[in-house]
C-alpha cells in the first residue's frame, strides 16, 4: 500500500506522502485489523508460556525473591523485645505482599503495558498517544494511522475528556508530568545500583555465621569480586543469563520454601496467626513511634516489584503471572513464616536469621544458593535499568548511548555497554562505602516507595484516559495504593540520614542529566521550526546566486517533518551548490513501542519535478530505537524509488485530485496497477495518492543533458533512470552540527546547564551518523551555533 496523505509544507503547499506496503489481495480494513493483531500481545502455547515462564524466574523475580536474606535484621536492627513483635511484622509481610505485587502489580499495573513493554515511561507513552502531553510537538496526524499507534475514544463531555484537557491546556503540568516521569525513571535507576550491593553483600554476609572472627573487610571484598563478575556478564544478554540464572532460582525458591516448612513445624506453628491483619493493628498499638520507622525493614519485603513491571519487555505478562502465582508467592509467604517460627524461639539471632534459621546439613549448599541466587536478584534491576532507559531515548530523555539487542527473537532484551560500567562503578563505591546492610537497606527503600508513589499517580491517569474505568473505580485504586505506599514513605523518611540519602543523591544527578538533555533537545527543535525557511525562497536561490547542481544525492538529515530546515539554507547561503537530487531525511521518534517495517518510510515530492527534491520520514518507536541500522539507506532509496514508480504510472490515469489515506481509491488506478508487469506485478503494490505539489515551477538549474520539455518530463532521461545515475555518481550525508549556547543575559544556572553541562552531555553522546551507518568519508557536518 502506498498511502497518500496531505500534508502541510510550512504553509507554502500541499503535497503527497506516501507509505509503502505490501499487500493488495486485502480489503484495506481487514489487513489493517491483521496488521493490529500481529503486534497485540501473541496467544503462547503452553509449552512456551511455561519455557517463559521458567525463564523469568531468572531475570524477574531474583530481586524480590533474596528479600528474606535481610529483611528481619533491616525490620528489628535494635533487637527484639516482644516475641509478639515478630507476629506482627510477619502480619505486615503477609499483607504486603498481598496488596502490592500480587494485586496491584502483577494483575493490575502489568495489565498498563505498551504492548508488551513495561516501567514508567511505558507508562507515559501510553498517555502520549492518549492525550496531547508530549513537550515536543513533532508528531503529524498521520502518525496516528499507524497500525501499532492504538489509543480509545471517549465522549467529550465525559471526565476522562475532562481530564485530558486539564492535562493539555497548560504547560507547566505537561512539564510536570515528564519530571514525574524522570523521577521514577531516576529511582528504577538508583534500584539498579543498590539491589546488587545490598543482595551481593547480604548473601556474602553468610560466611561471618560459620567463621565469626572473619573480618567485615573481607565480606565487602568477596562482594565487590562478584559484583565485577556479575556486570561482566551482561553482554551475553538476557536470554542466555535468563537460561543460566533461572534454574539457580527455582531451585532458591523451592529451598526456602522448604526450609519454611521444616522451620514452622520444628520451632513454632503458631506464627500462623500473623495471616489475621489484627496482629497489624497490635503491633503498631504496642510499638509506635518505634513500629512504625521499623515499616522500613518490612518494605524490603516487597523490593523488586518496581522491577517486576519495568523488566515486562523481556516476558509476556501471562508467563509474568504465572510463575509468581505458582511459585514465588507460595514460596516467599513459606520462607518468612519459617523465619519468623525460628526468630519466635531465637531472638539473640534476628541479625543472621536466615543463614541461622538453615538445618547444619545443608548449609554450604544453601549458602552458594543464596549468594548466586543474590547474583540473580541483581540481574532483575539492572535488566530493568537498561529497559528503562532505551524508553527514555525514544522521548529524547536521555543522552544517546548505543544499544546492542542480544536476541533476535525477543527486541525488548538489550544490554546498554555505557550504563552498564556507569552501574558497577556505583555499585561497588555504595558497597565499600558503607559496609553495612543496614544503611544499604535504608536507601534501597527509599527508592523503591518513591517509585511505587510515580507509578500509582501514572496508573490514575492511565485508568482515567486509556481504560475509561469509572472514577469511583479509579479513586478506590488511588486511595488504598497510597495509604499503603504513603505510609511506607512516612516511615522512611526516618531514615534519610542513616543511608536514605543516597537514592536521593544519585536520582538528583540524573535528573539534572535527563532534564538539561531533554530541555536542549526541545530547544533545539523549536530553534528548527522557527528558523526553516519556504521551498519558495530555495526555488528562488537558482537565478539570483548562480546554484549549481553538482553529480550524486544529497541526504540532508533534519528533525523536521515539513519545511526546508536552516542548515540547509545556511549551507546553500555559504556554498551555492546542491547535488542534482536532494532527500531531506527526517527521523522521528514516537510514542510507540514498535513501527512495522512497511510503515516505517514516508516519502512525498517537494518542489516541481524537474528539481528533484523529496522529502523522507523515517518513523522509529522505542522498541526498534538507536538498533544499528546496516541498511538504512538501502531501505531509504527502495522507498524513494517505488514512490518515483508509483507517481508516474498514476499520471493521468485518474481525474481524481484526493484520495484517502486508508486507500479509497478508484478501480480503474487498481486496474492500472494490475495490468503493468513491468514494475509492479512482482510485489503487489496497493496505493493511493493525493494531489502533486502546487509550488510554481522556478527555472531548473540541471545539467545541460538533462533536457526538460514545457509540460516537465524528462525526454531523455528517465527519472528512475535519472536517480539510479545520481545514487551511482555518490551518496553525501549531511548531518547539522548544532551549537547550542546560552545568551548573554542567561541566568547562571542556565548558563551552566546549557553551556557545561547539555554542552558536555552532547560531545559525549553517540553520534546519528554511528546509529545509521553512514560512511565517514560520505559524511558532511554543517555547523551552527544558536542562542537559548
Amino acid at each position: 500500500m502506498a498511502s497518500g496523505v496531505e500534508f502541510d509544507e510550512g504553509g507554502e503547499t500541499k503535497g503527497s506522502m506516501w507509505v509503502l506496503d505490501q499487500k493488495l489481495d486485502q480489503p484495506m480494513d481487514e489487513e489493517a485489523g491483521r496488521l493490529k493483531n500481529m503486534y497485540r500481545e501473541k496467544k503462547f502455547s503452553a509449552i512456551l508460556l511455561l519455557r517463559l515462564a521458567f525463564q523469568s524466574l531468572g531475570v524477574v523475580y531474583g530481586d524480590l525473591g533474596t528479600s528474606p536474606l535481610y529483611v528481619f535484621y533491616n525490620t528489628f536492627p535494635h533487637g527484639i523485645d516482644d516475641p509478639e513483635d515478630v507476629i506482627g511484622a510477619l502480619s505486615l509481610i503477609i499483607y504486603s505482599l498481598t496488596l502490592i505485587p500480587l494485586l496491584k502489580y502483577v494483575f493490575i499495573v502489568c495489565r498498563a503495558n505498551d504492548n508488551g513493554q513495561g516501567g514508567t515511561f511505558a507508562l507515559y507513552s501510553l498517555l502520549c498517544r492518549h492525550a496531547k502531553v508530549k513537550t515536543i510537538p513533532n508528531q503529524h496526524r498521520t502518525d496516528e494511522e499507524l497500525t501499532t499507534y492504538s489509543r480509545s475514544t471517549f465522549h467529550e463531555h465525559s471526565f476522562a475528556a475532562k481530564t485530558k484537557r486539564w492535562l493539555e491546556v497548560n504547560a507547566f503540568r505537561r512539564t510536570s508530568l515528564l519530571i514525574l516521569v524522570l523521577v521514577g525513571t531516576c529511582m528504577v535507576i538508583g534500584d539498579g545500583i543498590l539491589t546488587p550491593a545490598i543482595s551481593v553483600l547480604s548473601a556474602s554476609g553468610g560466611i561471618k555465621v560459620d567463621h565469626p572472627k572473619m573480618s567485615n573487610d573481607v565480606v565487602v571484598l568477596v562482594a565487590v569480586i562478584i559484583l565485577v563478575g556479575l556486570f561482566s556478564l551482561q553482554h551475553y544478554g538476557t536470554d542466555k543469563v535468563g537460561w543460566l540464572f533461572a534454574p539457580i532460582v527455582l531451585l532458591w525458591f523451592l529451598m526456602i520454601g522448604g526450609i519454611g516448612i521444616f522451620n514452622i513445624y520444628k520451632y513454632d506453628s503458631s506464627v500462623l496467626r500473623a495471616f489475621s491483619p489484627v496482629y497489624i493493628y497490635r503491633f503498631f498499638k504496642r510499638g509506635k513511634k518505634k513500629g512504625w520507622t521499623s515499616l522500613g525493614g518490612i518494605m524490603l519485603s516487597i523490593t523488586g516489584t518496581e522491577a517486576l513491571f519495568a523488566d515486562l519487555a523481556h516476558f509476556p505478562v501471562s508467563a509474568i503471572q504465572l510463575a509468581f502465582t505458582v511459585i514465588v508467592f507460595p514460596c516467599l509467604l513459606l520462607a518468612y513464616s519459617g523465619q519468623a517460627a525460628y526468630i519466635m524461639e531465637n531472638r539473640d539471632h534476628v541479625v543472621d536469621a536466615f543463614y541461622r534459621s538453615i538445618p547444619d546439613k545443608v548449609y554450604w549448599p544453601v549458602f552458594i544458593i543464596a549468594t548466586l541466587a543474590a547474583i540473580v536478584a541483581s540481574q532483575a534491576t539492572i535488566s530493568a535499568t537498561f529497559s528503562i532507559i532505551k524508553q527514555a531515548l525514544a522521548l529524547g530523555c536521555f543522552p544517546r548511548v548505543k544499544v546492542v539487542h542480544t536476541s533476535k527473537k525477543f527486541l525488548g532484551q538489550i544490554y546498554i555497554p555505557d550504563m552498564n560500567w556507569i552501574l558497577m562503578v556505583l555499585c561497588i563505591a555504595v558497597t565499600a562505602g558503607f559496609k553495612n546492610k543496614s544503611q544499604i537497606g535504608n536507601a534501597y527503600g527509599t527508592a523503591v516507595v518513591i517509585v511505587m508513589l510515580v507509578t500509582t499517580l501514572l496508573m490514575t491517569l492511565i485508568m482515567l484516559l486509556v481504560w475509561h474505568c469509572h472514577w469511583i473505580l479509579v479513586l478506590l485504586f488511588t486511595f488504598f495504593s497510597l495509604v499503603v505506599e504513603c505510609t511506607y514513605f512516612s516511615a522512611m523518611l526516618f531514615k534519610v540520614d542513616q543511608g536514605g540519602w543516597v537514592p536521593l543523591v544519585i536520582a538528583a544527578a540524573f535528573l539534572i542529566i535527563m532534564y538539561v538533555w531533554h530541555y536542549g533537545t526541545m530547544k533545539r527543535y523549536e530553534f528548527e521550526m522557527h528558523s526553516k525557511v519556504s521551498m519558495a525562497w530555495i526555488l528562488g536561490l537558482g537565478p539570483s546566486l548562480g546554484l549549481v547542481r553538482v553529480p550524486g544525492i544529497g541526504l540532508v538529515y533534519t528533525e523536521l517533518a515539513s519545511g526546508v530546515p536552516h542548515i540547509f539554507s545556511h549551507f546553500i547561503t555559504n556554498l551555492p551548490a546542491i547535488h542534482s537530487v536532494v532527500v531531506f531525511v527526517c527521523v522521528k521518534y514516537l510514542p510507540v513501542y514498535t513501527v512495522p517495517e512497511e510503515e516505517r518510510f514516508l516519502v512525498k515530492r517537494i518542489g516541481p519535478k524537474n528539481f528533484h527534491m523529496f522529502r523522507c520520514v523515517a518513523r522509529f518507536g522505542y522498541k526498534d530505537l538507536h538498533k544499528k541500522d546496516d541498511e538504512f539507506e538501502k531501505k531509504l532509496f527502495d522507498n524513494l524509488f517505488m514512490f518515483v514508480r508509483l507517481e508516474s504510472m498514476m499520471e493521468g490515469c485518474s481525474d481524481s485530485d484526493e484520495y484517502s489515506v486508508y486507500g479509497q481509491q478508484t478501480q480503474q488506478s487498481r486496474d492500472y496497477l494490475l495490468k503493468d508487469n513491468g514494475h509492479t506485478s512482482s510485489s503487489n503494490l496497493d496505493f493511493t495518492i493525493s494531489s502533486v505539489d502546487s509550488i510554481v515551477p522556478a527555472r531548473s538549474p540541471m545539467h545541460a543533458n538533462n533536457t526538460i520539455t514545457s509540460s516537465g518530463r524528462e525526454t531523455e532521461l528517465d527519472e528512475l533512470e535519472f536517480l539510479s545515475s545520481c545514487r551511482d555518481a555518490g551518496v553525501v550525508h549531511i548531518l547539522g552540527n548544532t551549537v547550542v549556547r546560552a545568551r548573554r543575559e542567561s541566568r547562571i544556572y542556565k548558563k551552566i546547564a546549557i553551556d557545561y553541562i547539555y554542552a558536555f552531555l552532547r560531545k559525549i553522546c553517540r553520534e546519528n551518523s554511528v546509529i545509521f551507518n553512514v560512511p565517514h568519508e560520505s559524511l558532511l557536518n554543517v555547523g551552527q551555533i544558536f542562542f537559548v
